[in-house]
This record gives C-alpha cells, structure tokens and sequence, in this order.
C-alpha cells in the first residue's frame, strides 16, 4: 500500500482534535513535565522554517515524557501585541486587532498541521482583556510597591517606529524590529526597577539548570563589578564623583569626562567659557544611540570644558574636564577619571587632546600605547605612597585610604539600567494609572481591571512623540479614583515584553478570572521543568521574565524563586546563498560577484530573507513530503544548539527513510515476540534515542533509527520487533506510525494509540550481540560462515566451524597446519594435504 501522507496526516490530526489526547490535568497524581517553547509572535508571514526547529524538538521530548508515565504540560500561546503588527495594520489600513487574529488562526492552522502535541485548550493570547486584566494587575502591584515610577530621561527614539526602545532592542546602533536609526531623545517615560533586583538575578544562576552561554551572557549584561566611589573637588561649588575598580591608577589621573547629557553642564553653564562649542557637542551627540557612543565609537571626540577645573584628590594636581559622548549618562556617576597610561580607550582620548600621559604600572612602553596587564601583578611606580606595591596589594592600600581621608568610599556598580516601559504607541497594553492634578498618579482599582484598550479611528504614531490615544479625550478624561476629582489617564502603552514576562504562568490556569493562578495549579506545576529558546532573547525576554518572576515570588503569587529549572538554546537554520561564489564555475563570475556582494558571496549560506529569495515556507514542505518528514529533517539537520543550512535534497533523504519503515509492514512476520537476531539492535537503539532525546541530539538517535531500519532489512523482522521502531519513531513521526500501528491491529489489540503506550526499556545485558556470525576461509578463500557466541576462543570457533557442511567438505583430505583467528570476525584455515 502507497504512503499517502497527506490522507493520513489529516486522518490523524482531526482525530488527536476530536479525542484530545494531550490535555494535562492539574493535580493528577502522575509526576508532572512542564515543557515549554518562547511565546510565538504571530507574524503576517506565518511559520517559517525556523520556528518548527525548537518546537518539534520539546514536541518529542513531551511525547517522550508522556510515554514514560508524566503528566505533561506542552502549551502554546500568542505573543500579539507589538509594533510589526501595529506597523503592518497603519501600511494596509487594516486594524491591528483584526490583523492580530487573521495572524493567530494562519499560525494555529500551521501548528496543527504539523502534528505539536499542544494542550490546545489553554492557548493565551496578550492582546486578550481576560489576559492583559492580569498583565495590569502585576504592574499595578509593582507601582505599589514602589518598582514602577515615571521620570524624564534620555532615551532611545527610533525614527521610523516613533517610539522608545529599551537598550535591549537596539542592535548595533539600529531598531532591533525595523533596522532603522535610533537617535537619543528626552522623554517622560515609565521605568521598572529591575536594577534592585540585578544580585539575585546573577546569584540565582547559581541554582537553576541553563547552559553556561546563557548565564555568561545574563551576568555580563548586568555587569556587577566591586569598586570605588571617589570624590573629586573642582573650581566649582560641586564636587564631582566617579567610580572606578581601579583605585590604585588615582596618581595617573590626568582628566575627567563628562556626560553630554549631565545635569551639571546646564548648572555651570555660565561658568564655561566656550559654551556655545559645548551645546553643539551635546546637540550632536544626542542623534547618537548608546551603542554608537560605545562599541562603535572608534574616535574620540570632545569638547574641553574651558573654566571647569578638577582637583586630583590623591596628590592635589589641578586636572581639566572634557566632555565626550563615550561616557553615558546611564552607567556609574556620568563622569570618569582618565587614566590614559594604563587604558587604551583614555590613552587615544589623551593622545588626540595632547593631554599628559603618566606611568603608574611599570613594564609597558606609554609612548606607544596603554600598558593594560592582564593580571594584578603589576608594580606601582610615580604613586606615592604605593610605590613597590603589586596592583593586588596596591587596589585595597589605596581604597582603605580613601576612605580614611574621606574621599572614597566601596561601591557594587551595575552595568544594568532599569528597564524603560512605556511606548507611545498603540497597539499595547493599557497603563492603568490615572495623572491627578491633586494626588499624583493614582491607580486603576483593581476591580475595574481590565482598563480596555480604546478603539481609536486613526492608530498612526503621532508627529509630536505621543500615543494616538492622546488625541481621544472622552476616553482620557476621567476622575480621580481618589479624591474624585477631574483627571486623565495614562496615554502610553506598555512594551511587547509585558505580555511575555509571565505568560508561563498562565499556561497553569488560562481560564481563572479570579486570579492571574491559582495557588493550586502553581504548586503543581511550578517550576516549567524545561524551556527552550533562542540566545536572541537572553538579555530581553529571559531576564525580563525572571525578574517578573521574582517579583511575584515576594508577594506571595508563586512560590519558586526560578521560573525556569532547566533552560537550552538552539541554532539558527541558515538558508542558501544565491549568491554564493560556489553556484558559479568561471572565475569571471566568481570575481563579479565577490565585487557585488563582497564578503557575503564567500557564504555559501546565509540568514534568511525574502529579498533573497531563499525563505522556506513550511507550508511548501508539508505539501510536497508530509509533515512527518518536515519534522524528521528539522531535527536530523544538524547538532540543535548549532548553526545549520536547509537543503532539499537532505529532505528527500528523510522521506525516503519514511517510506523504507512504511514498507517494512508487509515484511514484519505476525511472530509478536522480538525476534533473537534483532534483539541487541533493538535493545541497543532503545537505549540510544532514549538518551540522544534527553540530550537534545536528535540528529544522532535519527541516525540510530536508520541504523534500526537497515538492520531490518538485512535479518527480516517480526512484528514485535516491528512494534519497538513503531514506538521510538512515535514522537518523530507521530501520524505515520499511528496509521502503522492501527493497520498491524496494535491500536485494536492494546486499545491505545502508539502515543499512548509505555515508552521501550532496554536491557543493557542485551545492547551487545550474544551471537555473532563470522567469515570462514580456507587457504584465504571463503567457503562460508559460522554463528558462534560472542568472544568464543579460538579453538571452540574452529570446531564450530568444521562442523559447517561445505566447510567439512573443503577440508576433507587436509590437514590444519596454520589458523589465522580474528575474535569475533574471521577465521582462516591454511590447509596441506594429508
């Protein structure tokens, strides 16, 4: 009979809908798996061949746990709101609501056809009022509890979305979504104090189970680093302070800078000579993003603050004061000391500015460059008191003394800033906070929640930087909930990683309107036992949800400290590079384009894009091979934490592996007991793709199976050995195998489906061959084979092999003069005549 996947993949699909087999129960007293993929963002494109990676893989890992006798959570939700659906519905003129739910039901349509084993009946969705009802609630409490507050600040302002992006969502200078410029630019904006919670979220790395790359990456983006805050006096009636980890470098100070954005600019602003220079510094530097200012910012440029002068506190010497865009207002005190001696971003700003540069490490040559040791072995030379000192004797020599002359004193600095959560714009969550002229802001009561989004006639950013709900009076008019008084209510919108920070939790208990989770279904299914996603999403979403997490954990709402215990990460799926100088034969052509394209064409894949043409569309794929394929070849494609390139070809490869088990039925004899001869091959590959899917290597317990599989076809098979391939394959392709196992009469005679029978053990005694077949040669020509036990001797082998028919025969009239023995493998008889 003909593989017809498209038939079956229906068949079975509507019958996992109409059953609904992987519906979890809270409370149920099997031991609970919680598995969990990155909330989905419904794009108008749809899936792309990138999504199915990571959720296929937690798709066989929960089928896996399921067999193996869990109770198992495997939700999925939508992510909704956010600016490419906002930016989408303003291009086509369609609302972003309506978009939002044509996206939702192309993206649930594309899930189901790939066979996920979703509880479908707690799918979430953000834009949901049920849902962001909640989403409003935890903000209210973080207003409550004095994490959420307003302040006017320099922030990120991209020029195409007309909104302000957290420093996460600027890459490389660029908006993260749309790639366009961002500029710095003043705004009122509300903030959440993350920042009081950066120790415990690098200290709690320490207990949960995420692989080391993703801890290195959340530690460095927080930054915690020991050091020194050392007060500076200046000519000035302010003194100035700056924190450095560097303390015993004080004697080479020989300058400080200054922030554009630092309030005491404007303060001293009558005191500086060259003001009108210095204002169109600042100017300037304010169409520059942070990134810019800091990683790509190669040369150093400023403004000397001529009338401003700083006293060196260590040995008294009159230091002047620059301002430049390097130093950003966000980290430390806004202004640092210049050590250019021994740092080789200050040592370019002096050399540029011809400022003096001093030795306070000896070794190095600071006439052509900083001398930066590696280690703190260094010895202090022009420094006083810590002349002879090692750099690790002389750091806490120096800050003792600091602080005893009052001038210093300890400080745990941050490279984290808190996390910026408003947009003005409208596709968000509703803030729900009122602004009364008496009472300040005020809260939305709680029993009012949700504040529901308005429907507003023209959704477009405004010229002037404010939401297009701004412009709806009758919904922003209100009264004060306090005093009663007139009022209006909060015009911006909440960031897309509200919605995202908790959704985890509402997987537990989607359809509770009396609280975001019950207790109950917390403390059952807390901690999510294993989350997988993208390094992309480590310093946003990953630490945005843990702080969250932790937030609800000290009032009580959850009771883990770590949402996640276990976290993975996978690779991207490359597609092919049309441009690739490997699709050319002639150098000409090789050299044209190299020339067009230059380093890209040395590629031979690239990330995927439609103006490449080379984006896959899994719609494409299950048509052409069935879905089961689609899944077999996104895990067989390459080790999953890595990088790996999509080929056609390789696809046609896995369903041609489908089609050799699909005819392995009308091979299988009706014998249900293993059969003898595959017996270790079975036994073997149980224990091979039990592990390989623990360990995310799918790749290599696929491999297995074909293994399996050829094995079959070189010893025949039985049925039962055919029911042990039918109950691995399951979880990689789950509706063939169920259409096998109702045509062998297994589904009839277990009354259960192959997803729902108990997963394979394996013996280890069995997963090495007790017998083994060995070549026989006599005189170096093979007369035929024996079947020995494993390891036999030599000379039980031979007599076992004189007893073999046409071998006896050769060897009539012939006496053994040599035997060449291979254990295992090869006997070879050299023979005279008697």
């Amino acid at each position: 009979m003909k593989y017809d996947f498209a038939a079956i993949e229906k068949k079975w699909q509507d019958k996992w809908e109409q059953e609904k087999p992987y519906a979890a129960v809270t409370g149920d007293p099997r031991p609970k798996f919680y598995g969990l993929i990155e909330f989905p963002y419904p794009s108008a494109a749809g899936l792309h061949v990138g999504h199915p990676r990571p959720f296929t893989a937690m798709d066989i890992i929960c089928r896996k746990k399921r067999m193996q006798g869990y109770n198992v959570l495997n939700p999925i939700g939508f992510d909704a709101f956010g600016l490419p659906t906002e930016n989408f519905a303003i291009k086509n003129h369609i609302h972003p609501a309506i978009v939002t739910q044509q996206n939702i039901k192309n993206f649930t349509r594309q899930l189901k056809m790939l066979g996920y084993s979703f509880d479908w009946d707690r799918v979430v969705d953000t834009t949901d009022p049920n849902y962001y009802k909640w989403t409003q609630w935890i903000f209210l409490q973080m207003f409550k509890h004095d994490l959420a507050y307003k302040t006017t600040m320099p922030v990120n302002w991209c020029t195409s979305c007309k909104c302000v992006l957290a420093n996460e969502e600027v890459v490389e200078g660029v908006c993260e979504r749309c790639g366009s410029e961002v500029i710095r630019k003043e705004k009122s904006q509300w903030m959440l104090r993350i920042t009081k919670y950066a120790d415990r979220l690098i200290d709690d790395l320490d207990d949960v189970d995420f692989i080391e790359r993703v801890k290195t990456q959340q530690r460095n983006w927080i930054g915690r680093s020991a050091g020194t805050e050392v007060t500076f006096k200046t000519n000035t009636e302010d003194d100035i302070t700056v924190y450095t980890t560097r303390v015993d470098t004080l004697f080479g100070v020989t300058y400080t800078v200054i922030s554009p954005e630092h309030p005491l600019l404007k303060k001293w602003q009558p005191l500086i000579k060259n003001w009108d220079e210095v204002a169109a510094y600042q100017e300037a530097a304010a169409r520059k993003s942070d990134f810019e200012r800091g990683e790509l910012n190669k040369d150093k440029t400023g403004v000397r603050l001529d009338g401003i002068e700083v006293v060196n506190p260590a040995n008294g010497k009159v230091v002047p004061m620059f301002v430049s865009d390097y130093v950003l207002m966000g980290y430390g005190t806004g202004i640092v000391m210049g050590v250019p001696g021994h740092d080789q971003r200050d040592w370019d700003f002096a050399t540029a500015f011809n400022i003096p540069i001093v030795e306070v490490v000896e070794g190095g040559d600071i006439t052509k460059e900083a001398f930066t040791l590696k280690d703190d072995t260094g010895i202090m030379v022009n420094s006083g008191f810590l002349n002879g000192m090692t750099v690790k004797e002389a750091i806490p020599a120096m800050k003792q003394y600091a602080i005893e002359q009052g001038w210093g004193h300890e400080k745990v600095n941050y490279k984290l800033r808190d996390w910026v959560f408003s947009r003005q714009r409208y596709w968000g969550e509703p803030i729900p906070l009122v602004n009364c002229p008496t009472c300040g802001w005020v809260p939305v009561p709680e029993e009012e929640l949700p504040l529901v989004l308005p429907q507003v006639e023209s959704y477009e950013p405004t010229d002037d930087g404010e939401s297009p709900i701004s412009k709806m009076t009758d919904w922003v008019n209100t009264k004060c909930p306090k005093c009663g008084g007139p009022a209006k209510r909060e015009t911006d919108t909440m960031p897309q990683w509200a919605g995202s920070s908790w959704y985890f939790l509402r997987y537990m208990d989607p359809h509770n309107d009396k609280a975001l989770v019950s207790h109950e279904a917390e403390n059952y299914w807390g901690p999510v036992d294993w989350y997988n996603g993208g390094m992309e999403h480590t310093t946003l979403h990953l630490l945005y949800s843990r702080f969250w997490h932790k937030f609800l954990y000290d009032i009580g709402v959850v009771h883990t400290k770590e949402p996640y215990a276990k976290r993975t990460s996978h690779g991207m799926i490359l597609g092919q590079n049309p441009h690739y100088v490997g699709n050319v034969s002639t150098q000409e052509e090789k050299d044209a384009l190299i020339a067009k394209y230059g380093n890209q064409a040395l590629r031979p894949a690239v990330k995927m894009s439609k103006s490449l043409g080379n984006v896959v569309n899994p719609d494409d794929v299950v048509k052409a091979y069935g879905a089961d394929t689609m899944r077999l070849y996104i895990m067989f494609i390459g080790d999953f934490e890595k990088v790996a390139t999509w080929s056609d070809d390789a696809v046609k490869g896995c369903k041609r592996f489908l089609d050799r088990v699909w005819n392995l039925a009308e091979m299988a004899t009706a014998d249900k007991a293993v059969s003898e001869k595959n017996e270790p091959i079975i036994h073997k590959t149980i224990k091979k793709v039990t592990d390989d899917i623990d360990t995310l290597k799918m790749n290599t317990a696929i491999a297995a199976l074909m293994t399996m599989v050829n094995e079959f076809y070189a010893n025949g098979l039985t049925r039962g050995d055919f029911e042990k391939l039918l109950l691995m394959l399951s979880p990689f392709a789950p509706h063939m195998v169920e259409e096998l196992w109702e045509q062998l009469g297994c589904a009839a005679e277990y009354g259960k489906m192959a997803m729902q029978m108990p997963w394979p053990e394996y013996d280890e005694s069995k997963t090495v061959a007790a017998h083994t077949e060995m070549a026989v040669q006599v005189n170096g020509k093979l007369k035929g084979t024996v079947t020995v036990a494993m390891d036999s001797e030599q000379d039980a082998a031979v007599e076992a092999a004189r007893q073999v028919e046409k071998i006896a025969k050769a060897l009539d009239g012939m006496q053994i003069v040599k035997v060449i023995f291979v254990k295992n493998k090869l006997i070879n008889l050299i023979v005279k005549p008697q």
